[in-house]
């Protein structure tokens, strides 16, 4: 079973990821990881951070001249603001000590109060710096490797941004191969004229001091039959797919195909017809209403997850009313570094999410402690 573990806070040294259940022989390289945190880094809107700060990468263990060994991979994310600045050097230092300047305004929308309440906290940064996005990248890290083994048996996880704030694409769909052209646009929008709406709706928010939501759409092209499973809750994969969505910072909602849209539709209207290929020796859905998911299993049709993120709740023009938590006086929550959207870079980090859950089920359906064996067993079992 495949699965993973992140430590590290958001301006501490460095973040790291250990993931156990890699098989043996997976090609694996540094750039491989570069690659997909790179991309973590696109999106018109972010803050300053995203200009200065390098994800220089370390493969602490588990890899061998380009191999994973079957043993748990180690990923150092070393943090370069870390390094430039004494301030966080004094902020974050392990070392027993206090903090100059606590947090004491909380920002509504964020975890500040409720991780200070819950862990017993009086400075806000004790709880910011992991509630921070900024450990997503970690995630990124372990779902390149993730990736690489959905690969190996065909399978490829894209995403795409729909929505930003009102402004919505055309709703076309990339394939892996209009990944790059998906990458190129600078909100991560499959349709030009949608780039065009939500670059301007960026730059309304950003005007006023705003922030702004929206919503990605994470595609499984390549699917096998038969991941997740009906006879357990906690085993269907649109359950798996939906908590692991919903666990990104800031998103709040989670749809897999078209599920609130059929919700208002009759069932006569709301399924996907079935019907079997001579050709390819296979039942086939021309539409995505289930999102490619029946009874909690992948039916081999295209994989549709959505996910709705909430506008950020650090303002670049701080206006939220709250509560000082040592005073208890009214004014309003304070400003930590921002963007006015991470929506796009969501986008990616929903695709790691989604690629974690499949790759953990691809494992736990064709097994294997190498690489070869993991392939030779999904080929066995799709009849090739």
């Amino acid at each position: 079973m495949l699965r993973f573990l992140t430590a590290g806070e958001s301006h501490g040294q460095a973040l790291v990821v250990i993931v156990e259940g890699l098989p043996s022989g997976l090609q694996v390289t540094v750039d491989d990881v570069q690659r997909e945190l790179s991309r973590r880094r696109l999106g018109y809107g972010r803050g300053p951070r995203q200009r200065f700060e390098v994800d220089e990468v370390v493969l602490l263990g588990g890899v061998r001249h380009g191999r994973t060994l079957g043993s748990p991979v180690a990923i150092e994310i070393k943090n370069t603001e870390w390094t430039r600045s004494d301030k966080w050097h004094e902020e974050m230092n392990p070392a027993p000590g206090a903090t100059k300047a606590p947090l004491t305004r909380v920002r509504p929308g964020h975890a500040d109060l409720a991780g200070m309440q819950k862990y017993g906290f009086t400075d806000a940064r004790d709880v910011l710096e992991r509630a921070s996005a900024r450990e997503t990248a970690a995630r990124v890290a372990a779902g390149a490797l993730a990736k690489l083994l959905l690969r190996s048996i065909g399978t490829e996880v894209i995403s795409h941004v729909v929505q930003m704030g009102d402004a919505r694409s055309d709703g076309r769909r990339p394939t892996p191969s209009d990944l790059s052209i998906v990458d190129e646009s600078a909100v991560r929008c499959f349709d030009s004229n949608g780039t065009e709406r939500m670059v301007a709706a960026v730059e309304s928010a950003a005007k006023d001091g705003d922030s702004l939501g929206g919503i990605v759409e994470v595609l499984g092209y390549g699917m096998p039959v038969g991941l997740g499973s009906h006879v357990h809750w906690d085993r269907k994969l649109d359950a798996l797919l939906a908590q692991a969505v919903m666990s990104i910072q800031a998103v709040k909602g989670v749809e897999i195909g078209d599920g609130f849209e059929v919700a208002g539709r009759r069932g006569s209207n709301a399924h996907d017809p079935i019907r079997w290929n001579d050709q390819s020796g296979s039942y086939e859905r021309d539409t995505t209403l289930a999102g490619g998911t029946e009874g909690g299993i992948s039916n081999g049709g295209l994989l549709v997850v959505r996910a709705a993120m909430k506008p950020l709740a650090t303002l670049n023009k701080p206006s939220l009313p709250t509560v000082d938590v040592v005073t208890k006086e009214s004014g309003v929550s304070f400003k930590e570094r921002t963007d006015v959207t991470a929506v796009p870079a969501m986008g990616v980090v929903a695709e790691t999410m989604v690629s974690l859950v499949l790759a953990q089920e691809a494992q736990r359906k064709f097994g294997g402690d190498s690489i070869d064996e993991f392939v030779r067993n999904h080929a066995s079992a799709v009849g090739r």
